[in-house]
């Protein structure tokens, strides 16, 4: 049995446990560059610390912060100066995770000329590598999203998409894994991705401690989505849907359709649907779906409702329609979804 001593703060093992992979020190690299975000290069770094204290014995992870420029004076988007452990040019050691936290844009973003070159070179050399936030630009920029999958922050999915065509740009996952990268989504998702690397480092009682110990509410998975289609829709300046928008969502268990929503605007369904795209960006089914789909998610995240009553609850016509839409959008099952996100009671 694993057990979690208090007192201490370390995680005990059975004595057939590995413990060459408890001996093993991981040397982390989380590259700021100015003008950095401070919670995407604190908050990963909280993690791996926490991980440490938690697991006991040998440090499991090393982490040091790298600038990104001439010296080690790194400047944050709240005007704050960081003191680095090194600068990219004083760094010549292995490395087994290396990490480029957000910066506040890729507008105002200051690296040397040959940083970019030394981030290539880590990051064949290196285990894992990836992103916080928008430093999914400077990967980009350094060639190394390439033919990949990722993801950045909500803002700036629009603008990796259109600057690096080469990139599948996902803007729904907190993070993506895409071979040994990794890139995340907003700010406290860097906190997310933080633990699932110490997940597969160390195992999922562990990354869930940490998350206990730094008060994260729930441990989400990559699949989970950054952002709510409920509020998106607020973000519209549409007079004529405006508020249709803000009564759909505490109406999804009704027949929703195209003529039904039509008729409440005294339009023409072919009207409705065309102007309806035009103003919010999908159709009138995709954004309903989208709607219903995210609150199946949150029912089946933090209830014990059956898969039929959040069917019902969430506007789907049965059961079976739930799970061909979750095996559509999320490539899994209900069951799974719930099994993976749901809410662990910790004892």
């Amino acid at each position: 049995m694993v057990k979690f001593r208090h007192a201490r703060h370390t995680v005990k093992r059975n004595a057939g446990d590995d413990r060459s992979t408890r001996r093993e020190t991981r040397r982390v690299l989380i590259v700021a560059v100015p003008p950095m975000r401070t919670l995407d290069v604190f908050g990963p770094a909280e993690v791996f610390a926490d991980a440490n204290r938690l697991y006991g014995g040998h440090p499991a992870y090393k982490v040091m912060i790298i600038s990104a420029g001439a010296d080690r004076a790194v400047l944050s988007h709240i005007a704050i100066q960081v003191q680095a452990d090194r600068t990219y040019k004083e760094w010549h050691g292995p490395v087994d995770t290396l990490l480029v936290a957000g910066v506040e844009s890729d507008r105002k973003m200051r690296y040397e000329d040959g940083f970019l070159d030394w981030l290539r070179d880590q990051s064949k050399n290196c285990r894992r590598f990836g992103s916080i936030c928008t430093g999914a630009l400077v990967l980009a920029e350094a060639g190394l999203l390439e033919g990949r999958r990722a993801t950045t922050h909500w803002k700036w999915c629009n603008e990796l998409a259109r600057d690096y065509p080469q990139v599948t740009v996902d803007p729904d996952p907190i993070y993506v894994r895409d071979g040994n990268c990794y890139t995340s989504a907003g700010v406290t998702s860097g906190i997310d991705l933080a633990l699932a690397l110490v997940e597969e480092d160390l195992g999922r009682y562990v990354s869930l401690q940490v998350a206990r110990m730094m008060v994260v509410f729930l441990h989400r998975q990559g699949g989970q989505s950054q952002f709510s289609a409920t509020l998106a829709a607020q973000t519209f300046d549409s007079r004529q849907f405006s508020d249709l928008l803000v009564w759909l969502p505490g109406n999804i268990h009704r027949q929703l359709s195209v003529e039904k929503l039509a008729q409440q605007l005294a339009m023409s369904p072919r009207n409705f649907a065309r102007l309806f795209k035009r103003e919010v960006g999908k159709t009138p089914g995709k954004h309903i779906e989208d709607l219903r789909l995210e609150a199946a998610r949150r029912q089946l995240e933090s209830t014990s409702m059956t898969q039929n009553e959040v069917a019902e609850a969430s506007g789907f016509a049965s059961v079976e329609i739930l799970r061909r839409v979750f095996n559509r959008r999320l490539g899994v099952t209900p069951g799974q979804y719930r099994a993976s996100f749901g809410q662990i009671r910790m004892k």
